[in-house]
């Protein structure tokens, strides 16, 4: 028989970085999770993608138990990473702070297309380029799908 769901959990940490302090600790502690257990075995399944942020699903049982679920690292921080800069434009409209060529753009689609809502590559392509566009970045050169 299947465990009785109490709640879920959404946290964004740092690849092999968890630890108690907040916002891990009181998101997961008003749920009655043992917050050290998770931190170790997160910690664990992260130690090769260390420093990253991980957007992580955690599903908490009725006995306290969980099970969690890694994703990939959000579109905008991997854009940011590609155009090597901090954080995007305040006026996205008007300032560009970077630039990323379609072939970056394309690598991070390749990447997110487990969590994107979309089956087609053009079209991951096209929601990766959108975020690009709404953090004042720049699409370098001819979309590939005008070619």
């Amino acid at each position: 028989m299947a465990k009785e769901i109490t709640g879920y959990v959404k946290l964004q940490c740092k690849g092999g970085q968890a630890n108690p302090a907040p916002p891990i600790g009181p998101a997961l502690g008003s749920k009655g999770v043992n917050i050290m257990e998770f931190c170790k075995q997160f910690n664990a399944r992260t130690q090769d993608k260390m420093g990253k942020v991980l957007p992580v699903l955690l599903t908490v049982y009725a006995d306290k138990s969980f099970e969690f679920v890694i994703k990939t690292p959000p579109a905008a921080v991997q854009l940011m990473e590609a155009a090597k800069i901090q954080k995007g434009s305040k006026e996205s409209n008007r300032n560009k702070v970077g630039k990323v060529t379609w072939a970056q753009v394309e690598e991070i689609a390749k990447d997110k297309m487990a969590d994107l809502n979309c089956f087609t590559l053009d079209s991951a392509m096209k929601m990766v380029a959108g975020t690009a566009r709404s953090m004042g970045l720049t699409v370098d050169g001819a979309a590939p799908w005008n070619n």
